[in-house]
């Protein structure tokens, strides 16, 4: 007869822990101690972690697979950038280097989306937000403001990965109560220290990642939200006069940065339980995704890129909100006229105040 012998290390150094008669683990290397229980919790949840399953999103989303009809892919022979539109598109331009993309690089039609949110502002309001953007920005360099370059700026519907989750998870976190008073004599501070567990599970819908390596994930996330309400059925009809960006990463990829945005959200939710204390620190955060589902989308946004420098600069806009972002750069010429005339005026002015301090 085998016996199952069981072994913990210290959340805090990875040291082994003993049992201590006092009912506490002790950890010999950094004097730390801990109830049972709490190990325990941590060493399940850590075993159900590694066991987790994405499940059959794959397999279903082959199952689900279809092709867009009336449709042709186009393929940048600059950059290697894939890009749809209608099959009445005889040539068009790359939203992401402008070359052109002439019909000789046709392909088959893409895989259809389970969604889209078409665009709501057309290209003249995208532009008025991108000048509205631009506003009072006084070292930008000219042609930035230039209509005539704001014209090239293209409708494109983004690939989006959707994620739905739940999540159960549970922090272990180091927590002070402090209290101070005073009396005729002496000032005196009371410290309560806490080992806190705290426990929680929510629900999470349509989080998105998108999935295009040509478009900077930070400018994706920063265009965020957009309104799921007006989701739709894809429909070929919405590519009219527009582009769409073939996915090119698999949900296998997006799958870290979609677990990330949740747990950070749930661990949020459950400090937030340890308002009362007066220092929070988190020993340990046990989050556990369960039930994943993954939906294929489109969703609408506005490129632009513009050169300077030698430097590429692109700007997205949100195709339902019109909201801008994007990196804005400096014109030197600007910047030396203005941070000059600045230094001449205050040249004077402290001129002005020594001739009368000191004549």
């Amino acid at each position: 007869m085998s016996e199952r012998l069981e072994s913990y290390k210290c959340p805090s150094c990875s040291a082994p822990l003993r049992y201590d008669p006092s009912g506490k683990l002790v950890c010999d290397s950094c004097s730390n101690e801990y109830d049972p229980e709490v190990i325990e919790l941590m060493d399940s949840y850590d075993r159900q972690q590694a066991e987790f399953d994405w499940g059959d999103y794959k397999q279903k989303l082959a199952e689900n697979a279809e092709r867009i009809e009336n449709s042709v892919v186009y393929v940048c022979r600059s950059c290697g950038a894939t890009v749809e539109t209608d099959a009445t598109t005889a040539a068009t331009h790359c939203p992401y280097c402008d070359n052109e993309i002439v019909i000789t690089d046709r392909l088959e039609g893409g895989l259809k989306p389970g969604g889209v949110i078409p665009f709501k502002i057309d290209k003249n309001r995208a532009i008025d937000s991108v000048l509205a953007h631009f506003k009072g920005k006084k070292l930008l360099p000219g042609n930035f403001k230039d209509r005539h370059t704001l014209e090239k700026i293209r409708g494109v519907y983004v690939p989006f990965w959707l994620f739905d989750a739940g999540v159960d998870g549970t922090m272990v976190m180091d927590a002070t109560k402090v209290r101070m008073w005073s009396d005729s004599r002496y000032d005196y501070t009371e410290t309560k220290h806490y080992l806190l567990s705290v426990s929680g599970s929510m629900d999470f819908a349509g989080v998105p990642v998108d999935a295009s390596t040509k478009m900077d994930n930070d400018v994706m996330d920063a265009l965020e939200p957009f309104d799921y309400s007006e989701m739709r059925d894809f429909d070929p009809v919405y590519l009219s006069g527009f582009l769409a960006d073939r996915f090119d990463e698999d949900p296998d990829v997006s799958i870290p940065r979609a677990n990330e945005r949740m747990e950070n959200s749930a661990e949020s939710v459950i400090r937030s339980e340890a308002s009362d204390f007066t220092t929070v620190s988190v020993r340990k955060s046990l989050m556990r995704l369960t039930h994943p589902t993954v939906r294929y989308v489109m969703l609408p946004v506005y490129v632009l890129n513009v050169k300077y420098n030698e430097k590429n600069y692109r700007f997205a806009v949100n195709g339902q909100t019109g909201k801008v972002v994007g990196e804005l750069p400096i014109s030197k010429l600007k910047s030396w006229l203005y941070f000059g005339g600045w230094l001449v005026g205050l040249g004077a002015i402290v001129s002005l105040i020594a001739y009368f301090l000191f004549r």
